[in-house]
């Protein structure tokens, strides 16, 4: 973007508004009220600047948004540093080593760096990577390529001329031993050679040979396989010589005319390479020391030292073009600087199918919970109404904008705080709106009903949204990418909610009242709740009764369900997405899966309806505790072997392989050219692939073939090549991940063509036999360990920040622990009524009310904050209003209590009603990934409702009133 249209989007922004809002002021003859009508112009230009730079550049306005992986399909993982392995490396877990570790990670994921891709550290020791549009196939690649080591390392062979060498080797020989330490310094270590990857020679030791009567080396069969290594003379960790000094790697050719990798050192680097190498100079009697080239902890050469070496030299050892073209890529991207776990402590994959669809529901279910708000609003306050739309309006058009601005992702249950903020931005216009009626009622002018119906509700709203903001702001702090989302979406949207009711909703209502366009009679229609007299207090023992019976029921269901109730977020297990070909029952499925899992595992059905209107697909949604997706993935193949229902899968037929005529190149040199006396072979499969997953699965069935490791040839560039011919991936932007229904494929001599159809038909079978999964989560049990104390301390931290608040707000601690009492019977109702619905979902009632088996997860614990939130928010106005009923009156009666009760009854049952019906909304259309999370926010108004009237007041009464005992 230019300096020019900079300075035009700026002016636009903030000049523009204020000289528009002055003008307006103006024409309304309110001066003094232009800086407020160009506040509000200048916000509203600001939310609305991200949409029209779409629009101007000619995108859709959706692309304003980053959507998150759960509505656009992708994945995320994260990687745990290997803590034991980097202490026998020497190397320090410390800030700054993982920062150089998760650069290291972004350029191997994303060496363009044009692609969408999130690569950032989590905790002290995690690495966290985020993928959109990436489904399992690929993401099973790119597991290789991001634990990959990709380390250079020089190191001297241990010489049995050096009398220095000698008692370290007496010490290394010992039977059992890998390792010399002296003190807590590694000293020397046994090495194995590497093999060869490809090419005649493949799968054999690199000619790497040893002298006994000068080398020390030992060959032992690990796994079946016989393996040479050579005990390497370690220098100290500030003195040894590895990648972190390399400035770049080349392909170039030994002194035979071979190839080889040049490399070449930065000043330090060569400082240090000089010196090895003068220190290990030819003796006078004839014996030389080597020098060890190691990669990736394998010895690929150690030629003899004739010289001194500096800043630049060549790594030789029987290397191919493919494995030199290999080793230059995988060095120039940076070795890690820590070894990561192979293996990721928690992984979540979901197909763009399935993200589509939740987008699309959760879309829908926010139109539908807008329009019936709105309407409902128009209806209940007339005039009135139409301003609170305006505000509402205005409110989530500043929330979309401000996430939009601030480049926030959206996630699904960040879809659900938009949801829920409008629900909860009506709140603060019930509150205003109710008190200017009772104001009206009073006798007073509109215009004072205004002034005082702001006025009054202004501390209110304030503290009720200040709680809620407490809870998002732990929630930010201990919550996944996914649960962060919402954390965002609802402070961004009570931020916003405050500004357009209190500020924007204060303009309007001056403006028209200056104007006289509104009266009493139509501002705010007629109350249909009237005025009441319950005896609330009264039926405390009543309430108590039932409380305690519902918390007992709840919690015996819960402690009887055991781990039942938790999900994998909070035991460590994996989750599977499946389909088959045709549409077999539930209990069907369910009895096959127990077969191969036994009853450690709970399953249930998706419907994705299809927006043609074709036949809905149906999904199978598996939780079980095995964390092995390779080994769920099996099972779940062999629990189906034998039913007449057929499992989707993606396979794979070749076509004619066929050799590359020699005339193709014999106008262009080999290295242009190296699929020369080659083959090629026409790929196609029953539905589209990524290129990087069938690449994953030809390198892994190849080097079974000639017993090499697949990450050794996974950069290969020379060994093979795959084009897509056809399918979506043919017009897909570079930013996507592409797909392919058919793929060309080139490999060069070094591969036969025995090797080449025995891959082939390998591939295919193996593709038969592995169901597509279209969503992926995997927990280990660690991560599940550590989600779970999260989760209390969010809870626990949330209730103590709320006691705080409310202590200092109300001047006692009273109504602190009166809002917590009735906080804690919140959450143990819901958590216990979690349970029951989970039970009686296989009961006839359970499809009559869309219950299923309800997992706590984490995004559960979102709702369960919420609920403190919105809870809390009910309380505190019952508390505002008996701290004015109260006035200097020390004490707090029942009748203070009654009287505070009745007055805000008609906004309890309002704002209760218009959540309630926003979380209905959520819960029977909002899709399968909020279903739990909205029953918990259904339960959670309708018990925090209860619990404000019959729960938090009678406590209060009950603590202010306490005798103390006598002494």
């Amino acid at each position: 973007m230019s300096g020019w249209i900079i300075i035009l989007w700026l002016f636009g922004i903030f000049v523009v508004p204020f000289l528009l809002g002055n003008l307006i002021a103006r024409v309304l003859r309110m001066k003094s009220d232009a800086r407020r009508i160009s506040t509000v112009l200048m916000v509203l230009f600001f939310g609305l600047a991200p949409f029209v730079y779409q629009m101007a550049n000619g995108h859709r306005l959706r692309d304003a948004f980053r959507l998150g992986i759960d509505l656009a399909g992708g994945t995320n993982l994260v990687y745990q540093a290997d803590r034991e392995q980097a202490q026998a490396l020497g190397k320090e877990i410390n800030s700054s080593a993982m920062d150089e570790l998760t650069r290291a990670i972004a350029r191997r994921v994303n060496p363009s760096g044009t692609e969408e891709v999130t690569v950032r550290q989590v905790g002290e020791d995690r690495v966290e990577i985020i993928i959109p549009g990436a489904d399992t196939d690929y993401v099973h690649a790119m597991k290789e390529k991001i634990t990959r080591l990709g380390s250079l390392e020089f190191g001297i062979l241990a010489a049995r001329h050096d009398s220095e060498h000698r008692s370290v080797i007496v010490r290394a020989e010992q039977p059992g031993v890998d390792d010399v330490f002296d003190g807590t310094e590694r000293r020397a270590t046994w090495m194995p050679v590497a093999r060869i990857q490809s090419g005649p020679k493949a799968g054999t030791l690199k000619d790497v040979d040893g002298d006994p009567s000068k080398d020390v080396f030992r060959e032992r069969e690990v796994n079946g396989e016989v393996i040479r290594e050579f005990l390497i003379i370690l220098d100290p960790p500030e003195q040894r010589i590895d990648g972190r000094y390399l400035v770049n790697s080349r392909p170039t050719f030994d002194e035979n005319g071979g190839v080889a990798v040049g490399f070449t050192f930065n000043s330090r680097g060569g400082f240090l390479f000089q010196n090895m190498t003068g220190r290990y100079q030819p003796k006078k009697d004839g014996n030389k020391y080597r020098l060890a080239a190691i990669l990736d902890g394998r010895i690929h050469s150690a030629p003899s030292i004739n010289d001194v070496i500096s800043e630049s030299g060549i790594i030789t050892g029987d290397f191919t073009q493919e494995e030199v073209n290999e080793l230059v890529s995988v060095l120039n991207a940076g070795a890690l600087e820590i070894p990561l776990i192979k293996e990721p402590v928690s992984e979540y994959t979901i197909s763009p199918l399935l993200g589509v669809d939740v987008q699309e529901k959760g879309i829908l279910a926010i139109s539908l919970a807008a329009v019936i708000v709105l309407a409902f609003m128009i209806v209940y306050y007339w005039v009135g109404g139409v301003i609170a739309d305006i505000c509402l309006l205005v409110n989530v058009s500043l929330v979309l904008g401000a996430m939009a601005l601030i480049d926030a992702t959206f996630t699904l249950p960040g879809l659900a705080g938009l949801v829920l903020t409008i629900g909860m931005a009506v709140d603060a216009n019930v509150l205003i709106f109710e008190r200017m009626r009772e104001e009206l009622a009073k006798g007073g002018s509109l215009r004072m009903a205004i002034q005082n119906g702001f006025g009054k509700a202004f501390s209110t709203i304030l503290d009720a949204n200040l709680t809620t903001l407490i809870s998002a702001v732990i929630l930010y702090s201990i919550g996944t990418d996914q649960v962060r989302g919402f954390a965002v979406t609802l402070f961004v949207g009570i931020l916003m909610s405050m500004f357009s009711a209190l500020y924007v909703g204060r303009l309007i209502f001056d403006i028209l009242e200056s104007k006289r366009l509104i009266s009493p009679a139509t501002l705010l229609g007629k109350s249909l709740v009237a005025k009441t007299n319950f005896d609330f207090v009264g039926k405390q023992k009543f309430a108590t009764l039932a409380s305690f019976l519902l918390i007992a029921a709840g919690m015996l269901t819960l402690f009887s369900r055991g781990k039942d109730n938790l999900d994998i977020d909070f035991t460590g297990g994996s989750m599977v997405t499946f389909q088959f070909k045709d549409n077999p029952g539930i209990d069907e499925a369910r009895a096959a899966l127990q077969q191969e899992f036994g009853n450690d595992m709970s399953l249930e059905r998706l419907v994705v309806p299809q927006p043609d209107g074709g036949i809905d697909q149906i999904f199978f949604r598996l939780r079980t505790k095995n964390q092995d997706i390779d080994q769920v993935q099996i099972l779940v193949d062999t629990a189906f072997k034998n039913s007449p229902h057929e499992l989707t899968k993606i396979t794979m037929q070749f076509g004619e392989i066929t050799p590359l005529p020699k005339e193709e190149t014999a106008a262009e040199s080999k290295a242009q050219l190296p699929f020369e006396g080659g083959h090629q072979v026409a790929l196609s499969f029953s539905d589209e692939v990524t290129i990087t997953a069938i690449e994953d699965r030809f390198l892994r069935n190849y080097a079974a073939l000639i017993n090499a490791r697949a990450e050794d040839l996974a950069d290969s560039v020379n060994l093979y090549s795959l084009t897509g011919t056809s399918g979506s991936g043919m017009e897909a932007s570079e930013s996507t991940v592409r797909r392919y229904q058919t793929l060309q494929l080139k490999v060069n001599q070094d591969i036969t063509l025995d090797q080449l159809v025995q891959v082939l038909n390998s591939m295919q079978q193996q593709m038969e036999g592995s169901p597509v999964l279209n969503e992926v989560n995997t927990f280990s049990s660690a991560v599940a360990g550590e989600t779970q104390g999260k989760a209390l301390l969010a809870i626990f931290a949330s209730l103590l920040a709320i006691i705080a608040y409310i202590w200092f707000r109300f001047e006692q601690i009273a109504f602190g622990l009166a809002a917590v009492v009735a906080l804690m019977h919140d959450v143990l109702v819901v958590l216990g009524l979690v349970a029951i619905a989970s039970v009686l979902s296989t009961s006839p009632l359970g499809p009559a009310l869309l219950l299923t088996d309800f997992k706590i997860n984490l995004p559960m614990i979102a709702a369960f904050l919420t609920i403190i939130g919105y809870s809390l928010n009910d309380t505190i106005v019952v508390f505002d209003r008996i701290r004015e009923v109260r006035g200097k009156n020390p004490a707090i009666t029942k009748e203070i209590i009654n009287t505070s009760l009745n007055q805000t009854l008609s906004r309890t049952i309002l704002t209760s009603l218009t959540t309630l019906l926003v979380v209905v909304i959520l819960y029977f259309i909002g899709g399968e990934g909020l279903h739990g999370f909205a029953f918990c926010l259904i339960a959670g108004i309708l018990v925090g409702t209860y619990s404000t009237i019959y729960i938090a007041n009678p406590v209060l009464l009950w603590v202010m009133n306490r005798k103390p005992a006598k002494t």
